[in-house]
Formats: C-alpha cells, sequence, structure tokens
C-alpha cells in the first residue's frame, strides 16, 4: 500500500512527539544504529527524516521509503541538507518497490512497531538485502516484565494503534526477526527515555542481524 495518509498524525509526531524524542537523547541511539554502514542503504519507514543526519560518509546512497504523504514531504526536505544522497520515495515495508538483492544495508528505527503486516515487512527486508547484508534496528518491544506486558495487550488491543499512527507497544520484533530468516548477531535490550519507570513503550532493543 502506497500513498498512506495519516495527516493528523504526522503532523503530531513532527511538531510534538518527534522533537520530544530528540529531546530524551535518541539521537545518540541513532548515531549507534547507523555507525559504520556502507554502500547502497534502504531504510524502511524513514518518517520525517530524523535519521538522515546521522548517517556516515562511507554510505553511497540511502533509498528511504516513507507511505505517508505529509512525513515523505519532510523527509524530501530533509534530504536535501543530509551529508550522504538521500532518495525519498513512496512505498510500503510489506511491498518493496525493489529487486532481489539491491541493498548492501537496511535500517529499521522506530517503524516495525507500526507496520501492518510485521512478517510481510521483514521478509521483503530480507528480500532486498544481498546475500550477507546487514539490518540494522531499533525498535520499542514487548516488555520482558508480565504485568507490564498485559498493559500493552490491553492498549494494543484498544485505542493505542489508533491514536499513535498505527502503533504496536507490545510486539516481540527481536523473535520476529529471527523467525524472518535472519542472523541476529548483536542485541542489546534498553530502557527508553530512561525514566525512573518504565512505560508500556520504553522498553527498546537496538542491535544487527545478517541474511545468511
Amino acid at each position: 500500500m502506497t500513498g498512506r495518509s495519516r495527516p493528523v498524525f504526522a503532523r503530531l509526531y513532527a511538531r510534538l512527539a518527534g522533537p520530544a524524542l530528540e529531546r530524551a537523547g535518541v539521537d545518540a541511539y541513532r548515531r549507534s544504529l547507523l555507525a559504520g554502514l556502507d554502500g547502497e542503504v534502504v531504510e524502511i519507514g524513514a518518517g520525517n527524516g530524523l535519521n538522515f543526519p546521522h548517517y556516515p560518509a562511507s554510505v553511497r546512497r540511502v533509498v528511504a521509503v516513507e507511505p505517508e504523504r505529509h512525513l515523505r514531504a519532510m523527509a524530501g526536505r530533509a534530504a536535501r541538507t543530509a551529508p550522504v544522497p538521500v532518495d525519498v520515495v513512496d512505498g510500503a515495508a510489506e511491498g518493496l518497490p525493489f529487486p532481489d538483492g539491491a541493498f548492501d544495508a537496511a535500517v529499521a528505527c522506530l517503524v516495525l512497531c507500526s507496520v501492518a503486516d510485521q512478517e510481510r515487512a521483514l521478509r521483503e527486508v530480507r528480500r532486498v538485502l544481498r546475500p550477507g547484508g546487514e539490518l540494522r534496528f531499533f525498535e520499542h518491544v514487548r516488555s520482558e516484565s508480565p504485568g507490564m506486558r498485559r498493559v500493552q495487550g490491553v492498549l494494543d488491543a484498544t485505542l493505542w494503534p489508533r491514536l499513535m499512527g498505527g502503533c504496536h507497544t507490545g510486539r516481540d520484533t527481536g523473535a520476529a526477526i529471527a523467525a524472518a530468516g535472519f542472523e541476529v548477531t548483536g542485541l542489546r535490550r534498553l530502557r527508553f527515555p530512561a525514566t525512573a519507570r518504565a512505560t508500556p513503550s520504553s522498553g527498546h532493543i537496538l542491535g544487527t542481524a545478517v541474511r545468511p
């Protein structure tokens, strides 16, 4: 599905949620996520382009896929000042408009919580990576606490996805990456933001996986 429009969410994210994440220190995780990448990179769900300033000069080109048209327009503007060439394209992670093995690396940053079909999206990412290609991911995920998992289940079954652009708080994304045929080569669990009390969306994973 392309041309997806969620104008209210897109504007709220760009004006409120995105800047709030940056103030909380997410830029450090973005830099860690992208460090050492090179070659041709595909980023799924690029949003309004907040990752673009952090791509290293060793990256030859980024193809940034974003289905929401308002966020895609903002990403297009952000691409003009990126330190590496960035092409922003319309597309959804569940049906990437690229041939098999087209990319050296893929980036998924705070997006696998909100794709309509996570399993299909990960299969598509695997398809467009060359053998040995790397997936970099930074995602909020299912809590390790049984009590918080119950809270996540209630939120995901009710209002949270509708209010938050399709986001789900309780997906077991690390397991889904492995189930899609990737070899997980590094995974760090962390709380972000690093508040005193956990929230339904504060459990994150930051890691790498390789297409065999």
